[in-house]
């Protein structure tokens, strides 16, 4: 049987995501009978090579989804919110890496690894979570599934390619402004529509997204609603601090859990080494532990420093890194995207 090709329009082809999302698309071979390129007007006209072939970059608008199957979005909530429904209008499936559609209680929110059977009740809009969010449950679900988890206390130190690429070029510009003995003017970090902007470079900023009334930033309610909801218990307890710290690739996470069971560590690190998309590294005698360095350009959650916790015999404490731009936003995509055609060419 010949396998079904797809037309795949790509919205914000021209970003940090979107890239990553055409070198997956294009390493993967993914069955693409035409491939649409879209962005904002400031972008339009651009050429990228794709497959060896020149596709020149349109401007999206609501017309530009006619015949198309599967829309992969990353351009903004603003964009998606706008775009997606006529994607959903024309036919076409949307894999958004916004946070339009997250916690939208219609749309589901999928992590493969951890939720993959929700895909089949998406209503045209399938939700891509937070990146901090993802390497997080996908560690996680094991040990959930296994042995119950109550309460979970993270604390992220993530890449400033989180905030764009013109965040990365910010700390690189500030990095040679301090080795040269400059004064430092920030321009973007930590949120580029506030008022107050601090330095990156050789510091971290205990602020990733506006503040809420609680005193929490918004992504760290993002990472205790959309835990919740991907893992399908309202029941665990979640709190976050999320900071921002002068790293290109790769978001690391200090991970705190309470289980429901006991257990024993052997067992946990039976489950992490079985369990999908996870690669555990975990030998203190060696030094060996995830780094941010060796997790940039790979698609796997990484975990480590494995220990029981000192104050609490069902506690357990590990450190999970993943690369952000990957498997925290255009890898989770093209898995889902992957998905969806193994089942219409009946594959799954």
């Amino acid at each position: 049987m010949n396998e079904q090709k797809f037309n795949v329009a790509v919205v914000g082809a021209t970003g940090a995501v979107g890239e990553q999302i055409l070198g997956l698309l294009e390493k993967r071979d993914f069955p693409i009978a035409e491939l649409k390129l879209l962005s904002s007007a400031r972008s339009a006209g651009k050429v990228v090579k794709f497959k060896g072939h020149d596709v020149t970059v349109q401007e999206a608008t609501p017309d530009s989804f006619a015949g198309v199957d599967i829309a992969l979005f990353s351009a903004g909530g603003d964009v998606s919110k706008e775009l997606a429904p006529h994607a959903v209008r024309h036919g076409a499936v949307c894999i958004d890496n916004t946070n339009a559609f997250r916690m939208d209680p219609d749309k589901v929110l999928v992590v493969p690894e951890v939720n993959a059977e929700k895909i089949d009740e998406h209503n045209g809009i399938i939700a891509n979570p937070n990146c901090s969010t993802i390497q997080m449950v996908a560690a996680l679900k094991p040990l959930h599934d296994a042995l119950g988890i109550s309460r979970i206390i993270v604390s992220t130190y993530q890449a400033v390619s989180g905030a764009g690429s013109q965040a990365i070029q910010e700390m690189l510009r500030q990095s040679k402004e301090v080795l040269a003995g400059n004064d430092v003017q920030p321009d973007i970090l930590p949120v580029g529509s506030l008022p107050v902007k601090h330095q990156i470079a050789f510091n971290a900023i205990p602020q990733i997204d506006k503040f809420a009334d609680n005193g929490y930033t918004l992504e760290e309610m993002k990472m205790v609603r959309e835990t919740k909801k991907i893992m399908g218990d309202e029941s665990i307890e979640v709190t976050a601090t999320c900071v921002r710290i002068p790293v290109v690739h790769g978001h690391s996470e200090s991970v705190y859990v309470e289980f429901k069971n006991d257990y024993e560590l052997e067992d946990v690190k039976t489950l992490l080494e079985a369990a999908p998309g996870v690669t555990l590294v975990d030998d203190p005698a060696s030094q060996a532990y995830p780094l941010a360095t060796d997790a940039a350009g790979k698609p796997d959650v990484f975990v480590g420093r494995l220990r029981r916790d000192l104050g609490h015999n069902r506690g357990l404490n590990m450190w999970i890194v993943s690369d952000n731009l990957l498997k925290g936003a255009a890898w989770n995509a093209v898995q889902i995207a992957e998905i969806i055609v193994s089942k219409r060419n009946g594959q799954a």
